[in-house]
C-alpha cells in the first residue's frame, strides 16, 4: 500500500509539468478506442455491431468512470482517439477523418469531460495520451468533390497537395514522394492531404498543438500516419507540444522506421511487431527471428527504450485470432510488457478477444461478458505482469528503464532477455512450446552473484545461482518467467512480499 501511494504521489508531481521521454519510459499504456470503451451512462448492455460502421456511444466520461478498471491492471496512462470534429460521417467514430481541429468531437463528450478525464487520471498518478493527426482531413465522397471552404482553418485547396492516390505500388517502390504527398482513402471517403511543408501550415499547427496540450492537460501525443507526412515538419512540432510524442510508422523495416526517430522522439515499434507475432502464433513459430530483430533494432534505432512495443492495436489482428493456446497469447503478452520502451496493451486484450480484422477488432468493451468487472482471461496476468514492471521501474530507476534488453539466451522455441543494471536487473523467459511442451532445463545467466538467492515472480519461487552467477530454469507447459534478486523484492507486494 505504502508502495503504491508513493509512486501515485511522485508521479502525480511530475506530471504537473510537461512528461518528456525519460518520463514516459515509466508508463505502460492501455489504448483506448473512445467510442467504443465505456458509455457515459454505464451501460454493459447497449448494442454496438462493429459490421455496422457507426458510433456506438462510448465517451471520456465513460472512460473516467472506468479508470479503476483500468488502474487495477497496473496501467499507469491511457492513449485516446483523436479528440477533434470529424466529418458528419457515421463511420468517423475512429476520430481520424477530422473537419476542424479547433473543436471537439462532441460524440464523445465537452471540454470539461475532457478536462475532467485528465484530472482524473492525473490524480491517480497516471498519464493521458492524446491521439492527433496532421496528415490529413476527411472528405465523404471523391476527390473533385472536396470543399475545402468548410474545413477550419485550413480552409483553401492551397493547404493541401494536389490530389493523387497513394496505391501499394508506392509503398512497395518505396516512392517517399508519393507517400508523403498523396492522398490516402479512396472514392467513398477520401483523405486530403495536407501541405505540411507549407509556412502557414507549420505555424497554425505548431501553435494548435501548443495550446491543445495545455488547456487539456495532455501528458503525451500519438502522431497518427507519421510516414505519410513530411519527416522536416516534425521536430519543431513536437517541440512546439511540450511532451513525448510517439509516432505510427506503420512498416517492418527497421531501416526505414528508425530513421524517423531523428524527427519523433518515439515510434511504435512495428519493426518488432511482425516477428512477435510470427514467434507466438504457433507451437512452430520462428523465435530466431524475433531474436534477430531485438539485435538489429539496438543497433539500427537511436534508442529502442522510447519506441512502443504493441501485440495489437485498432488497425491489426487480434492476436488470439492466429492461436487459441492461452500459453502462447501469455508468452506473447509477456514480452510485449517486458520489452524495450512504452509498452501498449489495446482494449480487449484483457479479454483474449479473437477478431481478425478492422472493424471486427473494435468491439465494444462494455459489452464483455461481466462487462468491467475485471474477470477477463487475461485479465489477471496481465495485471500481475504489469505489477512486475512497474516495480522494476521504482526500485531500478532508470537503470532499468534506459537499459536496452540483451538476449541471454535462446533457441528455435524460447528465449532469455535481461533488462535493467546488476542488482536490479530481470530476466525474463519465453516460450513458444505451448500449453503441451515438453520439458527442457537451461543453464542460464544474467550477471547476478554466485550464491544468490533468486525469485520468481509469476509462479512465486525460489531459486539460487551457482559459484559462477549461473542457474538452472525449468521451461514446462508453455509458462513464462520473470527471474529477479529477491533481495529487491521486500514491500511490492509481489509474492505477498
Amino acid at each position: 500500500m505504502l508502495f503504491s501511494y508513493l509512486i501515485a504521489f511522485c508521479i502525480y508531481v511530475i506530471g504537473a509539468f510537461a512528461a518528456s521521454g525519460d518520463d514516459w519510459r515509466n508508463r505502460i499504456i492501455y489504448q483506448v478506442l473512445t467510442d467504443r470503451f465505456a458509455r457515459s451512462d454505464g451501460s454493459t448492455t447497449y448494442p454496438c455491431n462493429t459490421g455496422d460502421l457507426k458510433y456506438c456511444g462510448g465517451s471520456w466520461k465513460g472512460i473516467t468512470n472506468q479508470l479503476n478498471y483500468i488502474q487495477a491492471m497496473g496501467f499507469t496512462a491511457v492513449w485516446i482517439s483523436p479528440i477533434t470534429l470529424n466529418i458528419d460521417n457515421p463511420a468517423s467514430y475512429h476520430g481520424y477523418w477530422q473537419s476542424d481541429i479547433n473543436s471537439l468531437n462532441t460524440k464523445f463528450g465537452t471540454a470539461a469531460d475532457l478536462r475532467a478525464l485528465s484530472s482524473a487520471l492525473h490524480s491517480r498518478g497516471m498519464y493521458l495520451m492524446v491521439d492527433i493527426v496532421v496528415n490529413h482531413y476527411g472528405w465523404t465522397g471523391s476527390q473533385g468533390s472536396v470543399n475545402y471552404a468548410g474545413y477550419k482553418p485550413f480552409n483553401s485547396v492551397d493547404y493541401f497537395h494536389p490530389f493523387c492516390q497513394i496505391t501499394q505500388d508506392d509503398y512497395d517502390a518505396g516512392d517517399q514522394e508519393a507517400i508523403e504527398q498523396c492522398w490516402l482513402g479512396n472514392n467513398v471517403v477520401e483523405l486530403p492531404d495536407v501541405n505540411t511543408t507549407h509556412p502557414k501550415v507549420i505555424s497554425t499547427y505548431n501553435k494548435w498543438i501548443t495550446t491543445l496540450v495545455s488547456r487539456y492537460g495532455i501528458d503525451g501525443l500519438r502522431i497518427d500516419s507519421v510516414k505519410c507526412t513530411q519527416q522536416s515538419f516534425f521536430p519543431n512540432f513536437v517541440s512546439a507540444s511540450g511532451v513525448y510524442n510517439m509516432g505510427e510508422v506503420a512498416d517492418g523495416n527497421p531501416d526505414y522506421v528508425c530513421p524517423y526517430t531523428n524527427y519523433v522522439p518515439g515510434v511504435i515499434n512495428y519493426p518488432l511487431y511482425y516477428p512477435l507475432v510470427a514467434a507466438f502464433q504457433s507451437t512452430s513459430g520462428d523465435m530466431q527471428r524475433l531474436v534477430a530483430m531485438i539485435n538489429q533494432l539496438k543497433s539500427s534505432c537511436k534508442d529502442t527504450t522510447l519506441m512502443a512495443p504493441f501485440l495489437e492495436n485498432h488497425d491489426q489482428p487480434r492476436f488470439p485470432s492466429y492461436t487459441s493456446d492461452r500459453s502462447l497469447i501469455r508468452n506473447a503478452l509477456l514480452t510485449t510488457l517486458m520489452s524495450d520502451g512504452v509498452p501498449s496493451i489495446y482494449q480487449g486484450q484483457e479479454w483474449a478477444l479473437a477478431s481478425p480484422t478492422d472493424p471486427s477488432n473494435r468491439e465494444a468493451i462494455w459489452l464483455q461478458s461481466g462487462g468491467f468487472s475485471g474477470t477477463g482471461v487475461m485479465h489477471g496476468f496481465i495485471a500481475q505482469v504489469n505489477a512486475v514492471r512497474n516495480w522494476m521501474i521504482a526500485v531500478g530507476g532508470s537503470g532499468w528503464t534506459t537499459y536496452q534488453s540483451e538476449v541471454a539466451w535462446s533457441d528455435n522455441n524460447s528465449m532469455a532477455m535481461r533488462k535493467g543494471s546488476n542488482g536490479y536487473q530481470s530476466l525474463t523467459i519465453v516460450t513458444n512450446k505451448g500449453g503441451s511442451g515438453a520439458k527442457q532445463v537451461v543453464q542460464l545467466s544474467a550477471g547476478w552473484g554466485g550464491n544468490d538467492t533468486i525469485y520468481e515472480v509469476l509462479a512465486c519461487g525460489d531459486g539460487t545461482t551457482q559459484s559462477d552467477g549461473s542457474f538452472f530454469a525449468t521451461i514446462e507447459g508453455g509458462v513464462g518467467q520473470i527471474w529477479v534478486r529477491k533481495a529487491i523484492l521486500g514491500g511490492s507486494g509481489i509474492c505477498g512480499m
